[in-house]
């Protein structure tokens, strides 16, 4: 009883600082939350691909991607499920930081990227929001790399940053576990969940679940 009236007392400090979303309750825990079994890694074939409305397609082996610039971030996660976890700390690469650099060169005419996962998995996102600073993909969390039941080696990963009201938030499974591919597009083409009738936009302030 202790422990849930701290969770409670945590929980409505938090909503005071304007940090709950609508229908979201607090979790000290990291759920695990999928479709499909959990994918094996081998760094000596995983590679990363980027096509579509580019400069040049990429493809980087693991080595390779291990070797771009790394990006931490301090964020609030929110899940379509219900659980918002708050001040989780991320580490990976911002495609905003490849693109600025030249990395990945995306065309004029491109508005959208798909997150291709394992299994045939996929999510779709504005390329406002991919270029965004509350979006990374990542390979640690809170010091450590990602567990298997989390996306290691590869995630994408979105959520909200302290002070930033200026930044869209979608639900976190518009962040792909698993990640092998960035597709970028002229035209929006929904995701797994999106096409199962979760909502395109996501937008946890405005509790957009389902469409």
């Amino acid at each position: 009883m202790d422990r849930i009236f701290r969770r409670k007392e945590e929980e409505q400090r938090i909503a005071d600082e304007g940090r709950l979303p609508v229908g979201q309750s607090l979790t000290r825990k990291f759920p695990v939350l999928h479709y499909g079994p959990v994918p094996s890694f081998d760094a000596a074939t995983w590679d990363l691909h980027v096509w579509g409305e580019v400069e040049g397609e990429v493809r980087w082996t693991w080595d390779e991607f291990s070797q771009l610039p790394r990006t931490s971030l301090l964020m609030d996660i929110h899940c379509v499920t219900r659980w918002s976890k708050f001040d989780t700390s991320w580490e990976g690469v911002s495609v905003r930081t490849l693109v600025e650099e030249g990395l990945i060169r995306p065309k004029p005419e491109a508005r959208y990227v798909i997150q291709h996962a394992e299994y045939g998995y996929n999510t779709n996102l504005p390329l406002e929001i991919v270029l965004s600073e509350n979006f990374l993909l990542a390979t640690h969390f809170n010091g450590e790399p990602l567990t298997l039941e989390h996306g290691y080696p590869l995630r994408g990963i979105v959520g909200s940053i302290l002070a930033r009201n200026d930044l869209k938030v979608p639900y976190f499974w518009k962040g792909a576990k698993w990640l092998r591919g960035l597709e970028f597009l002229t035209e929006d083409r929904l995701g797994f969940w999106e096409q199962a009738g979760y909502h395109n936009q996501a937008d946890v302030w405005k509790e957009e679940r389902f469409a």
